[in-house]
Order: structure tokens, then sequence, then C-alpha cells
């Protein structure tokens, strides 16, 4: 039985005749996304729409771009008749992998040392992380700048709000995460590295490393039963 999570289900709507994408997983979501689907939420569901303004050729050629995706990602997909597509295109990792990856590293790191190191990818002033994000949000704005609409000009001063003061305390307050952890220069009490090495004298044949065991979990005692519930 397949999990909802990896079923997707793109059709129209018999009643309105939208193209709407509905089912699956955040993966999936982004996969949605990346095809050039806008997500819908609502208080009681959630689903994806196609953008406004589309002919029906190209909403068919969208959701065909989607379901081509959405299966060559191992989903299964579930689709009106005018969007089924034996291809498959090859995927590549996102512009936000490298990123992921330092999530990855700060799990893996043993000492302060290692989570600054990773930090600073992040908060470093001329080609961090977070001074990317704040040079899109800005290049977004002068965009929004020129659009010409009445209702550009405040979206412009509010993405330019968020690179300038909301992500500035993010960096600043990331920056000083990093430089306190520099200074520490401490191992994690809970994180050590293996080395897989076991020491003359130890008397276990069978050991293959000289950790120590893992600290024991004592099980969780039952709740005590209210007097007034005993009969």
């Amino acid at each position: 039985m397949l999990r909802i999570n990896r079923y997707v289900e793109i059709r129209r709507d018999p009643d309105s005749e939208e193209l709407l994408a509905r089912e699956g997983d955040a993966p999936a979501h982004s996969i949605l996304q990346r095809a050039g689907f806008l997500p819908v939420v609502r208080v009681h569901e959630s689903y994806h729409r196609v953008p406004k303004g589309l002919t029906a050729k190209d909403e068919d050629r969208l959701a065909t771009a989607a379901v081509a995706r959405l299966r060559a990602q191992g989903y299964h997909v579930a689709c009106d008749a005018d969007f089924d597509t034996d291809d498959r295109p090859a995927s590549y990792p996102p512009s936000s992998a490298s990123v992921a990856h330092l999530a990855s590293r700060v799990r893996a790191a043993t000492t302060t040392d290692d989570t600054a190191a990773a930090l600073t990818e992040l908060a470093a002033p001329h080609d961090g992380v977070l001074t990317a994000i704040e040079e899109v949000l800005t290049a977004t704005a002068d965009f929004y700048d020129g659009l010409g609409e009445p209702s550009d000009p405040p979206i412009a001063r509010r993405l330019r709000y968020l690179a300038d003061e909301v992500l500035r305390t993010i960096h600043t307050d990331l920056s000083d995460t990093r430089n306190q952890l520099a200074d520490r220069h401490a191992p994690h009490p809970g994180r050590s590295t293996c080395t897989q090495k076991v020491p003359a004298n130890e008397r276990e044949r069978s050991a293959v490393c000289a950790c120590p065991p893992p600290p024991r979990t004592l099980p969780t005692p039952p709740p005590p039963v209210a007097v007034g519930l005993r009969r």
C-alpha cells in the first residue's frame, strides 16, 4: 500500500476546470513549485495551483513537466491523460544543498571549533550565506521598484526592511554565537570521536574500541493513580 505522502494527484477540477496538484510531502511540494506551481494554504486544506494568465497549452506543459519530475523521484502520480508522460528528467542538487550540509557538519561536530567553522560559512561578512541572502532581497526590492504598479513600492520597502533590519539582526546574533564558540576551544561533553582502537590493557577480547558505554536511560515511571479512581 502506498504511503500517502509519496502520492501526488495532478488533475483539472471537474467543476472549475482549474489545474490543481494535491497531496505529497514537503520534497514533492518543492518539486511542484520548481515546476511552476504555486502553493495555496487554506484552513482545512492545502494544495498547489498554476499561475494565473496561462493558456491551456501552457498549463498542460507545466503539469506534464511536474509529472515527469515527480515520477523521476519515485513518486506515484495520478494525473489526467493529457499530462501523462514517460519522460524522466535528470535531477541535480538544489542550490540550498551546500547550506543544508552545514547543518550536517554541526550535528557531527564534537568541539566548539568545529561548530564555529560551520557557522563562519553563514556569517562571513563578505561571502557568507546570510550576506548572499541580503543581496537577493535587495535585488528583488530593486526589481519591484521598477514594475510600475501602485502596490509595488510598499513590497519593495518591506523587502528592504527584511534585509536591513531582520536579516541584519540574525547576522549579528549568529556572528556573536560563532565568536563565542571559537573562543572556547572545548570538546562537547556529550559527543566524542571514536578512533576504533583498543588499548593494550583492555581485558575484553570482544572490544572493538575504548569508548565508554552510553549512559543508561532509566524507564519513565507510570503516573500515580489518583486515589479517587481506585475501587
